[in-house]
């Protein structure tokens, strides 16, 4: 795989970020590990995401760091008994793979932007359910190793919590996972025409573009005669009422803290912090843990908007919340 010159906009929801020299989205795990060599031969940083829909990228990039997205990175291998799901696989196609089979755990996954591989590393969640309820094996490579080979895990060491892993504590790159499901019926090609329309996606880090898609697949399902589900339609309307799709972002910029009680957003709700604005930047009036690139906004638009809301909330509230958004 070779490095080209690529704008980091274009690789994450909130189309923002510098241009960088060393940029590539390997297909297969094969050449995944040839790009982390080539980086070690090369003396690159490295920083691997996915679709990019929690990073913020900065405007200005080292000229020593490589970029990796694992969105092209997607398989579905349907084993008779379980699914393995490739860490490019979007969470939302989890939902349509779940309608195809009748399997109603996967409905939280609906509309969750971000692909499988970020959604394990941070536990993704809606409402009381998780990810990591569903799976049931991670495959992962440890980057700290001199010889980098496929390893794997039990759910039930990963550490999950609130949106918390294991993962988050050790140098591992997550590759798939099994799911905690037995696929009866065979939906197979449906399925795998989905994921190949998925891959010829333009633009697939556009939270309108992820939308649509999704969307539209439902709607096609819903003309084959499969029934929607109410909490799939109720997921929708949600979503879109607090316009989570309307903007580029990278929605929930901070973790809520539950020993607190209140979430962040109410917080910043009731220090009237909604709508504020600076430069291209906005912290969204629809949701107060959300910051909206609403014209051209800098990384530093962003970064601006998230130190109000922890000085506000530790001179208020006395805690600084917990950024969710990544940092590279």
């Amino acid at each position: 795989m070779m490095f080209k010159q690529e704008s980091l906009a274009w690789h994450c929801s909130y189309q923002i970020g510098g241009v960088t020299h060393f940029f590539t989205a390997p297909n297969t795990y094969d050449e995944v590990i040839a790009v982390l060599q080539q980086c070690k031969a090369k003396g690159l940083h490295y920083f691997i995401f996915g679709l990019g829909s929690n990073v913020l990228f900065p405007d200005d990039l080292r000229n020593d760091q490589a970029f990796i997205s694992l969105k092209k990175l997607a398989y579905w291998k349907n084993r008779t008994t379980n699914w393995f799901v490739s860490s490019g696989v979007p969470m939302s196609m989890l939902a349509i793979a779940g309608l195809l089979y009748n399997i109603t755990d996967f409905e939280l996954t609906y509309l969750l932007p971000g692909s499988l591989g970020a959604g394990i590393y941070m536990n993704a969640k809606y409402n009381q359910f998780q990810i990591s309820d569903i799976i049931d094996r991670v495959y992962y490579i440890d980057l700290d190793r001199d010889n980098l080979f496929i390893q794997s895990i039990s759910v039930s060491q990963c550490q999950f919590g609130y949106k918390k892993s294991i993962f988050q504590n050790h140098n591992w790159l997550i590759l798939g996972a099994d799911m905690k499901v037995i696929p009866s019926g065979d939906k197979d090609n449906e399925l795998q025409m989905v994921l190949r329309r998925w891959l010829n996606l333009q633009d697939q880090s556009n939270l309108w573009t992820f939308y649509e898609f999704f969307a539209q697949e439902l709607h096609l399902l819903a003309e084959k005669g499969i029934i929607i589900p109410d909490t799939l339609k109720s997921i929708e309307r949600y979503r879109n009422s607090k316009s989570h799709f309307k903007y580029p972002s990278s929605g929930s910029i901070f973790k809520n803290n539950y020993d607190f009680g209140t979430p962040i957003g109410a917080l910043v709700d009731q220090l009237n912090l909604k709508g504020l604005t600076h430069g291209g930047a906005m912290i969204s009036p629809h949701h107060g843990n959300i910051i909206i690139n609403m014209n051209r906004a800098s990384a530093h638009d962003v970064e601006y908007l998230m130190q109000v809301i922890m000085n506000e909330i530790y001179k208020n509230f006395g805690f600084v919340p917990e950024l969710e958004v990544v940092q590279t």
